[in-house]
């Protein structure tokens, strides 16, 4: 099979992720498979290594990989179906590649933010590395506005009022949950979740909405346990359709004052 064989049974967002990946320094020669296999899945891994290696040997530099890999993406996008543009994204034991990583889509998607992105998630942990790349986009680009819903529970042992349960939270996610220096993003919650009398309400929403195009839903939290060991499954759908009806979602829950802003 020639390189440009292997390369070009890649669908786009990979071939993309890639290409970034290539740039970016975090993959390159002599492009080992479990590098690879952490974009491509397990099943075009060795074929697509073996592909960037002879092309690499046969003279072509980091930047002509990626810009090759971009051109076939842009090639790719012409000609994709609806397949193309739904992908499964899965989680499973460490040592164990799936098609295609939650950590890989979730961070890629964060580095590739370009306006917008919306973030809605029920628990956090670790999300100093968790939101690293998106908060180092943020710097890079000041005018991108990024709006995080997140789950603000009463613990059974907390005493406090609704607005000390808040204030320890906003302190928590401030200093252990967002990346130190960087610009903090628009933060909210369901204000229900902490006066509900009826029952428990919780915040339980897990997805992703980039630029008004991209929506990645998935069952993983925003931890490192859940990007890289759990058993997990989503979705990332390229449509502006889905990604404007998600985003207009929260944003009636913000008019609606159903979510309140922390930060």
């Amino acid at each position: 099979m020639s390189p440009g064989s292997a390369l070009a049974k890649l669908g786009e967002a990979d071939l993309r992720a890639l290409a970034a990946s290539i740039r970016s320094g975090r993959i390159g020669p002599p492009f080992g498979m479990s590098a690879v296999q952490r974009i491509t899945g397990e099943s075009m891994a060795a074929s697509v290594a073996d592909a960037l290696k002879v092309l690499s040997l046969e003279g072509c530099s980091p930047v002509g990989l990626a810009c090759c890999l971009e051109a076939i993406a842009d090639s790719a996008a012409t000609r994709s179906s609806v397949e193309d543009k739904i992908q499964l994204v899965m989680t499973g034991p460490e040592g164990r590649a799936y098609h295609r990583d939650t950590a890989v889509v979730v961070q890629d998607l964060f580095r590739r933010a370009q306006q917008s992105v919306l973030v809605a998630g029920y628990a956090v942990y670790q999300g100093k590395e968790v939101f690293e790349e998106l908060g180092h986009r943020m710097d890079e680009l000041p005018e991108m506005r990024v709006r995080v819903f997140l789950n603000v529970a009463r613990k059974p042992e907390a005493t406090g009022s609704p607005a000390e349960i808040v204030s320890g939270f906003v302190h928590k996610f401030k200093t252990t949950n967002w990346p130190a220096g960087c610009r903090l993003p628009e933060l909210y919650y369901d204000c229900r979740s902490l006066t509900a009398t009826e029952g428990p309400i919780s915040l339980h929403a897990k997805c992703i909405v980039v630029d008004s195009r991209e929506v990645f839903v998935s069952s993983a939290n925003f931890s490192e346990a859940a990007h890289h060991r759990n058993i997990e499954v989503g979705v990332l759908v390229q449509s502006g359709v889905l990604a404007r009806q998600a985003t207009e979602f929260f944003e009636a829950m913000i008019r609606e004052r159903v979510c309140l802003r922390l930060v």
